[in-house]
Parts: structure tokens; sequence; C-alpha cells
């Protein structure tokens, strides 16, 4: 699976997107390849954005750090400010709450028809 889409999944068992972007306390990162498939890569561990309803600067910097080799950040939800944060940077984020098998095969055709950083075949 040489080609591939790296996509950041909020998590909390590895099975369904089911995590705000804010509180998730780690990230599954998942390579998908054109075809759909894909395989888990690495869990990476982030201390919790949100406290008291609000967040730092400086940890949303260092979030965005955490995933800047990701094509995708998937969540059940974010905030604006995360999305505009994230976005301002180069990293789409779909709110999708779901099961994570049926949403890489999903995400796999929405890239390929959008050429979003196409693999090479």
């Amino acid at each position: 699976m040489d080609k591939k889409w790296r996509i950041a999944v909020a998590s909390l068992d590895g099975k369904v997107i089911n995590e705000h972007f804010g509180r998730a306390r780690e990230f599954f990162i998942i390579d998908i390849a054109r075809d759909g498939s894909y395989q888990l890569v690495e869990r990476r561990a982030v201390v919790p954005l949100c406290s008291e309803g609000g967040h730092s600067v400086k940890a949303l910097e260092a979030h965005i750090n955490t995933l800047r080799d990701c094509d995708a950040v998937l969540v059940s939800r974010i905030g604006m400010g995360a999305r505009r944060a994230l976005e301002l940077n180069r990293i789409p984020v779909f709110e999708h709450p779901g099961y994570i098998d049926s949403t890489m095969a999903k995400l796999a055709v929405y890239f390929a028809k959008t050429k979003h950083n196409v693999p090479e075949e």
C-alpha cells in the first residue's frame, strides 16, 4: 500500500468515529489506498484541548503540528475555531460520526473524485 491518504480519526475505540476534536485524547492514524483498503498506522496521544468551554492557541497549534502529515481529520464534532485553524493549515475536516470501516471506502471515493492529493497509481 505505497500510495495512500493519511487520515487522523478521533475515536474512543478505533472502531467508531465518536470523539469531539477538542476532547480527543488520541487520534487513530489510518492510511487509505485508492481502492478503499486501509490500515492503522499508529495511535497518537494528545492532551485534550477543551477545558471550561475554551482552548489555548498554543494547545491548538500543538494539535495541528501533531496532525500536520495528515490529509484530513475525521471527527464526530468540532468547533468552528479549531476547524478554521486546521483548514488554514491545509488539513480538511470531516464531521462524520459512524463506523470507521464504512467511512474509509467512502472517503477514498470522495478523494479520488475531487482529486484531493491523489496518490499515483
